[in-house]
Parts: C-alpha cells; sequence; structure tokens
C-alpha cells in the first residue's frame, strides 16, 4: 500500500494532508514544490537532485531550510505517515449488533417531486401506510438485535411520514414505554416535506425528535420547478412559513433544511443563500442522484461549475464566521481534531450491517435507498427473520474492499462512498460511483480550506 499526502493550492493557502495520520499542514510556496519532487522515505540531508530542479527559483539555503521542515514532520510521523495495521480488523467490523433504524412509516407522499429515488413515494410498488403492529415488532426487533447496544436511532421517513402521524405517535409512546425496562435510549427523527405541518405536529416534533430534517430545494422558482404537488402546483409558499414555525420554536440546533441540486441549478450557492434569508441557519444541498439521462441529471461535464460553487459557498462562510454571522453547510462540518474511531471511518454509515431500513410490510432492507429492491431484502420484522449472509455480506464492505479506494487520499473521510449508489450506478456496492467521488472530495478540500483560513484569524 502506497504512502500517501494529498496536496492542493485553494484560496491562496498551501495545503498538505497526510492521508493516514489526517495532519493537515499549511506550507509556503517552496515546501509546496518541494513536495512534487520528493517521496517517502525522506533522506536526512536534502538530495543534490532537489536543489537543482529549485535553484533557478530559489536560494539554496532556502531549499534546504524548507526541506528541513518537511523532514521534521516525516519523522515525527506527520508527513508520509505508516498506514495502521489492518490485519485484525475484521473483528471491529464483522457482527455489529443493529443500532439504527429508517422506519417508512409511509410508502405514499403529498408531492410528485420529479428526481425523488422513491418513485414519487411509493418506491416502486403500492402505496400504504404502516399498520402500528409493524412499527411495534420492528421497535422489538430492535431492541433485540441491538443486544447490549444501549442508544437506539429511530428514524420515521417516507414517502411523507406525517401522512402516517398518528402512527408515529403511537410508536413513539410505545418505545418510550419499554425503553428503561430493556436499558435501551431512543433517539428519533423524522425527515418531512413540511406539507401537513400544524401547530400540534410542530410542538410533537420539537418534544420528541432529536434531529428534524426538513426538506426545500431553495429559491422559489427552483424549488417550485421539481418538488411539485400531486396537482402539479409548487409548494414553497406553503412549507416556508411552517418551517419557519418550527424552527422558531426549536431554535437553531438539531435540525437541517435539506435540499437537492440538479441541472437546473448548478448556482446552488443561491438556494442555501435563500435559506439564509429566511432564517435557517443548519442547511445542506446534496447533488440529485438519478438516471444520467434525465434532464435534470449530473453530467460529468457539470463537475467544473459545481466545483467553482463549492467554493463560492466556502468563501461565504469564512466571511460570515469572521463577521460573526455563522452559519452551517452539513457537507463542511468537519472535524479535524477528534472525528470518527478509525473503524467508523472505514465502515461509514453501517448500512446492512448497524443500520436497516423496514417497509410497511415489516421487510427489511439494508438501507431506505434500497427499498423495492427484491434482491436486497434482508428479512422481516414481523416474524424476526434476518438474513445472516447479506449481514455479513455488508459488515465486510470497507473502503479496504473497494480496489478503487486504497490509494486514493478521500478514503478515511468518505468511507468509500454510499452502497446504495454504488450498487444503483454499477451494480457493486464495492465499486465507487465517480460522480459522487469526485463531488465528495472537493467538498472535503473545501471544508480544510474553511479550517484553515479560520485558524489564521
Amino acid at each position: 500500500m502506497e504512502l500517501l499526502i494529498h496536496k492542493y493550492y485553494l484560496n491562496g493557502f498551501y495545503i498538505v494532508l497526510d492521508v493516514n495520520s489526517g495532519a493537515i499542514h499549511i506550507v509556503d510556496e517552496i515546501s509546496y514544490k518541494v513536495l512534487d519532487i520528493i517521496n517517502a522515505p525522506l533522506f536526512e540531508q536534502c538530495p543534490d537532485f532537489v536543489i537543482q530542479k529549485l535553484n533557478d527559483e530559489y536560494k539554496e539555503n532556502e531549499i534546504r531550510s524548507a526541506y528541513d521542515e518537511l523532514l521534521s514532520l516525516y519523522n515525527e510521523q506527520l508527513l508520509f505517515s505508516k498506514e495502521t495495521n489492518m490485519d485484525n480488523i475484521d473483528k471491529y467490523t464483522s457482527k455489529a449488533p443493529i443500532k439504527a433504524m429508517c422506519l417508512h412509516i409511509a410508502h405514499d407522499c403529498n408531492l410528485r417531486c420529479d428526481y425523488c429515488f422513491a418513485s414519487k413515494g411509493d418506491f416502486g410498488g403500492e402505496r400504504k401506510l404502516m399498520p402500528f403492529e409493524v412499527g411495534k415488532s420492528a421497535i422489538d426487533f430492535i431492541i433485540k438485535h441491538s443486544e447490549k447496544r444501549k442508544n437506539i436511532e429511530i428514524d420515521f421517513f417516507g414517502g411523507e411520514p406525517l401522512m402516517n402521524f398518528p402512527v408515529v405517535k403511537k410508536i413513539v409512546e410505545y418505545a418510550r414505554n419499554i425503553e428503561k425496562q430493556n436499558n435501551k435510549n431512543f433517539r428519533f427523527t423524522i425527515t418531512t416535506n413540511g406539507m401537513m405541518l400544524n401547530e400540534k405536529i410542530i410542538d410533537f416534533i420539537n418534544k420528541e425528535m432529536s434531529n428534524v430534517v426538513l426538506s426545500l430545494d431553495g429559491r422559489k422558482e427552483i424549488n417550485d420547478k421539481l418538488r411539485k404537488r400531486v396537482d402539479n402546483s409548487g409548494c414553497y409558499d406553503k412549507i416556508v412559513p411552517l418551517y419557519k414555525e418550527l424552527v422558531g420554536k426549536r431554535g437553531q440546533e438539531n435540525y437541517y433544511i435539506r435540499g437537492t441540486f440538479t441541472k437546473y441549478n448548478l448556482d446552488f450557492v443561491n438556494d442555501v443563500l435563500d435559506f439564509i434569508e429566511n432564517g435557517f441557519l443548519q442547511t445542506s444541498i446534496e447533488p440529485v442522484v438519478c438516471d444520467e439521462n434525465l434532464p435534470y441529471a449530473i453530467n460529468e461535464e457539470d463537475l467544473e461549475k459545481i466545483f467553482l460553487e463549492y467554493e463560492k459557498l466556502a468563501n461565504i462562510i469564512i466571511e460570515k464566521k469572521k463577521k460573526g454571522e455563522s452559519f452551517n453547510f452539513f457537507h463542511f462540518m468537519l472535524d479535524l481534531e477528534q472525528g470518527p474511531c478509525l473503524i467508523k471511518r472505514i465502515k461509514g454509515c453501517g448500512c446492512g450491517n448497524e443500520y436497516i431500513a423496514v417497509t410497511p410490510e415489516g421487510d427489511i432492507y439494508p438501507c431506505h435507498q434500497f427499498v423495492g429492491m427484491k434482491e436486497q431484502k434482508m428479512g422481516n420484522v414481523l416474524s424476526d427473520e434476518l438474513d445472516e449472509d447479506k449481514k455479513n455480506y455488508y459488515s465486510n464492505i470497507t473502503v479496504l474492499s473497494k480496489k478503487e479506494c486504497i490509494n486514493c487520499w478521500a478514503k478515511y473521510y468518505c468511507s468509500g462512498g454510499c452502497s446504495a449508489n454504488n450498487y444503483n450506478f454499477n451494480k457493486d456496492a464495492n465499486k465507487p460511483y465517480k460522480i459522487s467521488c469526485e463531488l465528495q472530495k472537493k467538498r472535503l478540500e473545501c471544508a480544510i480550506m474553511i479550517k484553515v483560513a479560520l485558524s489564521q484569524t
């Protein structure tokens, strides 16, 4: 396995990431150019060929000084550091208890978003709502299969979950009534399009949901172009005031406004700014994932424009933070001090192993994006069935099992990408989806640059 660094120049900073240690260095131009020439292992003295290549631009003592600083980092194992020994990694990645569940409380929706991966709410099947009996069995199932895990996450998902709000309430009540006797702590979340929000529902969400995802694509003309009601009218004017009421009562924590950008709004920074102007400071806008032949699909020729847009957004964040007017953008929130443990970096979301999705019929799938793919069905909560072979398959998917990822500088940040996207585009959960890879790497570069820029003030 190669010893890796990643170096790039952005916004006036020469940035070097040591992949294996996670150390980030801000270097000067001469050190950056020295790194164009050398590789590990570093010699104790600056090699003559380095001086020869740079002596037209810099004095010899400057070159040697730059090299000595890099050598010091190398000796401290902060540059070209060695890969962590992964020989016994299997014992940490396999046979994990299930700790998170996505409950498809509704396979129906009151919107008909053009790009919806869930076939506009029905996941390619019959429109239906989850009965309480299935939700109750799902809670019993995860209590059993979480084993000694205390903290359990349940996400109410759809379709539109609020179309089945009475059952959401009953499931929460049931789980709360039995969590202590089973030594569990339930953390509930919900994703909604906002169309059915009212004061009663908002108060319930703010009381019981640890996090809430509010779907909105940005500017009115962008949102209403693809996020349409059944009668083809837009939803912006209906949902934005309701979101404002929810966030106003909740405060600026534990929620996200979550948008999708397509080829129609590659200037998506303007949509993020629309979020902010409406008072929503926890933001996320993600690239559409769909058939590449659809008119709104993102293709490789769009990447350069998207990269520039991410850079523009990063600079806006820096400017606002310096003025004390900060907001959060999900994909730029990077913890460089602590971050996830090595196992989490290798494993990612735990799809099909620690995390599962349950349909209204009680069928189990590796995650919400696999629902409807019959070959991916893993069991059923009503009969307490679980396909251990499939679970073991997903437990063994790590960034180390993906050939394209082994020598990628971003591997410990993205964990090899989304298994569902990989499967949808390449028919192999172990084969990364190229466009997602490129976008993720650019977001990481911007996130690191933001940290660097703010550390200089």
